[in-house]
């Protein structure tokens, strides 16, 4: 006789339940696995992952080197899912393990991050070892409402005398930099990054697409500067998959926001160029198979750059008053300002800083042309001072533009008109300006008060740089402290006013 109990089905099941809730399944680590379906330009298809969100960060395992690579979710199907690989995608292969991570993605941010060159997702890039970073923040936050906002109110400084004077930018606000290939663009930004020397400016400079060499050259610039000390280099070069310049500006944005929102300081972000990022986005949605549009740009990449540009604001005092400056750089072909992407950006933007390639090979740089380039919020963060001195100068720019065209065909004109082309040429003079050598507030309103008051008249007009130079030397030497009120006081007197006619012909009385 067999001594085995047989237990019944029903009896079977309840034995069962009652192990299965004795059982520590805290223990236990349970995943969702998913399987890469195809890998190909940067872009996985991934099957199984039912509970990924989008914008979610993937962990890829490469089966041939065990190698984990970060992706992110974009596309949510039916029955799979299409990710961006943010890293080496040729590591990957078919039948690879994908795993959510339940995080969106983030960088590191932090002071530790200052002075360093990293890429796209915070690793540094400048072999001066590792970061260590403790804190981490989302790559795409939402832009912060009105509420939490004031008016741009406060100048930041470019250095660069044709835009504080004529199109003047305010901590909080977006300036375009837009113009052709090879007219300065770069240039305006670094000059603007290194006249925030002093400032107390965090600046971040992001790199989208551009050749590791000229990277290399502007880091080398920023340090022989002394800009380094407080400026984040994030390089997305023209090597890297187009994921990478995809997140690049966000990243970028969102080592700014750290020193905005948790420290309140003022912060300056670069984004040099915006055009390279939107083909790179191009790039990816084409491949995802997403529906292309006009320039075969997906329907979504005005988006793309408004919810990046709209994280750039000025917070109240409430928020602690930080800001974030945005300079986006966008590329033109022939200078077509109308092509899709310059006119997706200029409407978001609070004013654009136009660079002619014909003003450029005329030797007049920066290559500024100010009938287009225009500010829209900065006249009311616009120094007292430069905004007494510099009221005329568009006028007499844009005058002088209208007849220098008129005067190629007219033999003899009257005085009256003479008079204002000389004017004019003298204007361009004055605000042309070396690469890499920004000028001071107070000496930029010096010369353009010098300007406007006819004392470079008499000065012949290859003569004028040279004489702004001896004569800036000799405020700077026998009159510091008329240039020092000027930088205190921010605005001019007329003490002030006499004490800088007397200076200037105690200068002519020595030529």
């Amino acid at each position: 006789m067999s001594n085995e109990t047989t237990l019944r089905p029903g009896e079977l099941k309840d034995v069962l339940l009652k192990e299965i809730e004795a059982a520590d399944l805290s223990a236990l680590d349970v995943q969702e696995v998913g399987t890469v379906l195809e890998v190909k330009d940067g872009v996985a298809r991934v099957y199984g992952l039912l509970s990924a969100m989008a914008g979610e960060m993937l962990e890829f395992t490469s089966s041939e080197t065990g190698e984990t690579v970060t992706g992110l979710a974009l596309n949510l199907e039916e029955d799979n899912l299409g990710a961006v690989v943010l890293g080496d995608f040729l590591r990957l292969r078919e039948g690879d393990e994908v795993r959510c991570t339940g995080r969106v993605l983030e960088v590191p941010v932090g002071p530790e991050l200052v002075g360093r060159v990293v890429d796209s997702l915070g690793r540094p890039m400048d072999a001066l070892g590792p970061i260590g970073a403790s804190r981490t923040r989302k790559v795409e936050e939402v832009a912060p409402g009105i509420i939490s906002r004031q008016p741009v109110s406060e100048p930041l400084q470019t250095g660069i005398k044709a835009i504080d004077s004529m199109i003047p930018i305010g901590r909080g606000q977006r300036e375009l930099i837009i113009g052709d290939r090879g007219t300065g663009k770069t240039a305006i930004a670094i000059d603007t990054i290194i006249n925030q020397k002093g400032n107390d400016v965090i600046c971040v400079y992001v790199a989208i697409g551009q050749k590791n060499s000229t990277v290399a050259a502007v880091v080398e610039r920023l340090k022989e500067k002394g800009a380094m000390e407080y400026t984040i280099v994030v390089n997305a070069s023209a090597s890297y998959p187009a994921p990478m310049l995809y997140v690049a500006p966000y990243a970028g944005c969102a080592m700014a926001e750290y020193f905005m929102y948790e420290e309140n300081k003022a912060t300056l972000c670069v984004y040099d160029d915006l055009s390279k990022q939107a083909a790179a986005y191009r790039q990816m949605s084409l491949v995802l198979r997403r529906p292309p549009g006009r320039e075969a740009y997906p329907g979504d990449v005005f988006y793309l750059h408004s919810r990046l540009l709209e994280r750039a604001a000025k917070l109240s005092e409430a928020r602690g008053g930080g800001s974030l400056t945005a300079l986006p750089v966008v590329e033109t072909q022939a200078g077509d300002v109308s092509a899709y992407i310059p006119t997706n950006v200029i409407s978001i933007t609070d004013g654009q800083i136009f660079l002619e390639g014909d003003l450029f090979y005329s030797n007049v740089r920066p290559a500024i042309n100010p009938g287009i380039s225009v500010s829209r919020v900065g006249g009311n963060a616009q120094v007292k001072a430069m905004k007494q001195v510099a009221g005329k100068l568009r006028l007499d720019y844009s005058q002088y533009r209208e007849l220098e065209a008129f005067a190629q065909f007219g033999s003899e004109l009257d005085q009256t008109t003479q008079r204002q082309l000389a004017r004019g040429a003298r204007v361009v003079e004055v605000l042309k300006q070396p690469q890499y050598q920004p000028v001071s507030m107070e000496k930029q309103v010096a010369i353009i008060y010098v300007l406007n008051n006819g004392h470079l008249d008499d000065v012949e007009i290859a003569d004028v740089r040279k004489w702004e130079e001896a004569f800036l030397g000799f405020m700077d030497a026998r009159h510091p402290e008329v240039l020092k009120r000027i930088a205190t006081d921010k605005r001019f007197t007329d003490e002030l006013e006499a004490d800088l006619t007397k200076a200037i012909e105690d200068f002519k009385a020595l030529q």
